[in-house]
């Protein structure tokens, strides 16, 4: 099996810290089907609601409005885990005369099993929209995204991590045209290991992309994030900001490179990347990487791992806070700058209660 699938090793440098050995006894498997009955929709006002059961779309549970369900167009992915994922799956195309249409939801459920989804997000000139993941269930859940951002068209996208066990893993290529924005924000705080992958291109004059997130591990858990954001046309900016928290034995994991192409002037790259460990026997890896072959830019990139402050955990201590409230708070308050990102209320609310969720069964 591990020869059909032709998965990365630890010996190839950009998966050095990804663990796959157990995704072929997970392909072998048969889905149970099982759906939970409360299903954890956002209650963020009317909006295409989409269902997929093991890479399957629900009709009876959705409502799909102008999101289309069927055959995924486009070039196939060389990426070794998103060509796995076939042509089937969704998509989504607005054009300027087109209203937003609500925050489009979409929920996955894995039962166990694997299931391999592609999806493609096209954004006409000055088009906009707002898109949710969310990610339940175990097994192996593999999506494939494509994003294309026309002239001055904004794409905000929000993805939770949850489940109880099993692996994630996620492959975007986004192409942002003139005076686009395209800003994604990530919560890992399931029980499932998972692997980020992205390429991003800024392709047009003025373009931004902000790419980042907070990574929840505990016990064996491994978060993989690898993300290349590529400046190809002059005055972008992009931002990634990645916030990692382990616990136990767990290991979280993020590379993140900025390219500035010669015809990429005045652009403005930053990233940050810091690491929480919660115990000693945790492992938090964070790589930086700036690839400048243009002259006039501003680009800044830095990493940083620690444990939480002990005079900070004391001042809480000496004002009648438990010890695990005080860790909570100030974990809480480490990872808030990466949810922060989302624009919409309501969804930042349910990502902050996620990350407390977590938060409350830490240390």
């Amino acid at each position: 099996m591990t020869a059909l699938l032709a998965l990365p090793t630890p010996r190839d440098e950009a998966w050095r810290w990804s663990d796959l050995s157990a995704l072929p006894e997970i392909a072998a498997r048969a889905p149970s089907g099982a759906v939970p009955d409360a299903l954890p929709w956002l209650d963020c006002g009317a909006g295409p609601r989409l269902l997929f059961v093991d890479g399957r779309f629900d009709a009876a549970r959705s409502d799909p409005g102008p999101v289309a369900v069927g055959s995924v167009g486009g070039t196939a992915s060389e990426h070794p885990l998103g060509r796995l994922a076939e042509s089937t799956g969704w998509s989504l195309r607005l054009g300027a005369d087109h209203a937003p249409p609500g925050i489009v939801q979409i929920i996955h459920v894995s039962t166990g099993a694997v299931d391999h989804l592609a999806a493609e997000i096209t954004l006409d000139a000055d088009a906009q929209a707002s898109v949710v993941e969310t990610y339940l269930g175990s097994g192996w859940t593999n999506r494939r995204t494509a994003f294309r951002l026309g002239r001055g068209a904004r794409l905000m996208l929000a993805r939770r991590l949850g489940g109880e066990n099993g692996f994630v893993s996620l492959t975007d290529n986004a192409e942002i045209g003139e005076g686009g924005s395209f800003v994604a924000t990530i919560l890992a705080a399931g029980g499932r290991d998972s692997r980020l992958d992205g390429t991003i291109e800024i392709a047009g004059e003025a373009g931004f992309a902000e790419f980042g997130g907070a990574l929840l591990a505990r016990g064996r858990q491994r978060h993989d994030a690898n993300l290349v954001l590529r400046h190809a046309a002059p005055s972008g900016a992009s931002r990634q900001l990645w916030r990692s928290v382990a616990d136990d034995k767990a290991i979280c994991s993020v590379a993140a490179r900025v390219e500035v192409a010669r015809a990429a002037q005045k652009t403005d790259g930053e990233q940050s990347l810091k690491g929480l460990l919660l115990s000693r026997s945790a492992t938090i890896n964070a790589k930086p990487e700036l690839e400048i072959f243009a002259d006039d830019v501003k680009c800044a990139h830095g990493a940083t791992v620690g444990e939480l402050d002990r005079n900070a955990l004391y001042y809480l201590r000496t004002r009648g806070i438990g010890e695990a409230e005080a860790k909570a708070l100030l974990t809480r308050a480490f990872v808030a700058d990466a949810i922060d990102r989302i624009g919409e209320v309501a969804v930042r609310e349910a990502f902050h209660a996620g990350a407390v969720a977590w938060l409350g069964g830490a240390g």
